[in-house]
């Protein structure tokens, strides 16, 4: 029956139809040992996502069998998801991208297959500047409204730069992590563990804080 409705498949459809222009890899790492929420209907969603489109390329690893694999990507949870075009682009989703982040999932891999972002210049002559590693969490749930933007921006800004790791995380999925970060409302951003802040903000107000986090 799959998990998406029959309108919905016809939107995706028609909407990968008329965007996608090269192929884009969708790396999932589920987990068949430990307990895991979500990786059954997160592997069940993509596979009806990959079945839309041609160019889509959807390869499932165990994250027990495929310890190398997960490493190299610095996944250590499930299930997780990264997507790769041309440029193996440091993007994440830890957790299922259902409810509203759904959308963010959808225009990532638009821009992702396209090999370009949304961003204004400005910004992406910002995202230049910054010549060091940096890590953006985005804490995230399902039905928030606000959510996606918040992700958006992050993986459009680890698009433009590589040096850039953007991870959208489940705050209910992931409950220790969100302990950790004492996430209280969503979307909450960190930016490499030593600045924070919550909303959707717009992203010339979102690079002000990547910039604070780069001195």
């Amino acid at each position: 029956m799959g998990l998406m409705k029959e309108e919905d498949k016809k939107y995706v459809k028609d909407l990968f139809e008329k965007n996608l222009a090269n192929e884009v890899n969708m790396l999932l790492f589920v987990d068949s040992k430990e307990k895991c929420m979500y990786c059954n209907e997160t592997k069940e969603l993509m596979e009806e996502l990959a079945s839309m489109n041609q160019k889509l390329k959807l390869k499932v690893y165990d994250i027990n069998a495929n310890k190398k694999e997960a490493q190299l990507l610095g996944i250590d949870k499930t299930p997780s998801l990264t997507l790769w075009g041309k440029t193996n682009y440091s993007i994440y989703y830890f957790g299922i991208p259902a409810g509203h982040e759904f959308a963010a999932l959808l225009e990532d891999i638009v821009d992702v297959s396209k090999g370009a972002t949304r961003l204004q210049q400005s910004t992406k002559e910002k995202l230049k500047s910054i010549s060091k590693p940096m890590s953006i969490k985005v804490f995230v749930t399902p039905t928030c409204p606000y959510c996606p933007r918040a992700v958006r921006t992050a993986h459009q800004f680890a698009m433009e730069n590589k040096n850039i790791r953007a991870e959208m995380i489940e705050a209910m999925e992931f409950e220790a992590m969100s302990n950790k970060y004492e996430v209280m409302a969503v979307p909450k951003i960190v930016i490499n563990d030593t600045v924070s802040f919550e909303g959707a903000l717009p992203e010339d107000a979102f690079m002000e804080y990547m910039l604070e986090a780069a001195k």
